[in-house]
């Protein structure tokens, strides 16, 4: 499905195709103490609006997920990495899409503390 998201002040905007059927939360030192609940579509899915220029990259452990604030308001509404193929995917943080009944997702616990 299609969808339109952003941060917290508006200043980033994007709009993405993915599919929120399979959405996951993670546990690892980051994520359990950001709170985000993800789904993930390839690069091409996702359309960054505006905002490009307000982005700060935040990168930890394997340094290979390029986490991207608003450097406004702090939100991280998605992140870049790739998919263990090696095929370029953007991590959309569900939380910051509009419209977006959080209540009817099932998300699937992700062990990443243990990796």
């Amino acid at each position: 499905m299609s969808y339109q998201g952003g941060c917290h002040c508006g200043k980033v905007r994007f709009s993405v195709e993915v599919d929120l059927s399979g959405p996951i939360t993670c546990n690892c030192s980051y994520c359990s103490k950001r709170g985000s609940i993800l789904a993930f579509t390839p690069a091409d899915s996702f359309s960054l609006e505006s905002g490009a220029a307000d982005l700060t990259a935040y990168r930890f452990n394997s340094k290979t997920i390029e986490h991207l604030f608003c450097n406004a308001c702090g939100m991280e509404s998605f992140a870049r990495g790739q998919m263990p193929d090696g095929r370029k995917m953007v991590a959309v943080n569900i939380r910051c899409l509009d419209g977006v009944d959080l209540d009817a997702l099932q998300p699937h616990q992700v062990d990443g503390r243990s990796r």
